[in-house]
Formats: structure tokens, C-alpha cells, sequence
């Protein structure tokens, strides 16, 4: 393998090719400017481009603005939001102290009429309830 060839095996152009393909294409594109600039002045005056609403970076600024205010909107939206759960969680504390008495007296109930069903079922279950 010799220095002027890589290791993949294709040829590397001397540099006067490559300075020369350089200088080809600047000179394209030198001839496509030129012709370019020379289409745009025979373009009739009458036709003229349509006028912007206003500068792209006024455009950019009010969008951005826009954009803004919207952030600014959600989180105070946000922050509504969190005033109503923080006033259902507190009507939930009030409910649970509400209920736990309720789930006590329910319990004690419970085994209340579990104790008294013991006591009639001891004390005389297999007899017919009085005639009314």
C-alpha cells in the first residue's frame, strides 16, 4: 500500500484536481448568481411582492408574548385548581371525624345484636313467638 492511497483502496486525487473542482464550481456558481440577478431585473415593475403584515421578528415577538400570557393563564389556572382541592381535602378531614364515631357506634351495635341474638338463642330459641 503506498501513501498516496488510503486504506480502502480508492485513489485520492491530487490536489491540484481537487483545487481545480473548486474553482469550477465557485465559477457555476458565480454564473448562476449573475443569471439569477439578471432574471430578477427583467421581472416588469408591475409585479411586486406581496407586502409582510409586519417584520417576522415583530411576528416572533408577539407569538412569543402570546405564549407568555398562555403559561402565565395555565398556572394561575394551576393554581385555582389547588384552592379547590385544598378545600375538598379539608371537607374530607371533616367527614372522615364525622365517620369515625360512626363506624365505633357501628361496631358496638353489631356486637350488641350479636349478644342479644346469643341470649335468646340460649335462652328459649326453639319456641314459637307469643300469639298476637
Amino acid at each position: 500500500m503506498s501513501e498516496d492511497q488510503p486504506a480502502d483502496d480508492r485513489p485520492v486525487p491530487p490536489a491540484s484536481a481537487v483545487g481545480r473542482s473548486i474553482e469550477e464550481f465557485v465559477q457555476q456558481l458565480r454564473g448562476f448568481t449573475d443569471r439569477a440577478r439578471t432574471a430578477a431585473g427583467s421581472v416588469p415593475s408591475r409585479l411586486s411582492l406581496p407586502a409582510l403584515p409586519s417584520p417576522p421578528g415583530a411576528m416572533s415577538a408577539a407569538q412569543l408574548r402570546a405564549v407568555a400570557e398562555m403559561v402565565a393563564a395555565q398556572r394561575a389556572s394551576i393554581g385555582g385548581m389547588r384552592a379547590q382541592l385544598e378545600a375538598f381535602d379539608q371537607q374530607l378531614v371533616v367527614l372522615e371525624r364525622v365517620l369515625e364515631p360512626l363506624v365505633e357506634w357501628s361496631g358496638t351495635w353489631a356486637r350488641l345484636e350479636e349478644a342479644v341474638g346469643d341470649l335468646v338463642r340460649r335462652d328459649g330459641g326453639g319456641t314459637a313467638p307469643p300469639p298476637a
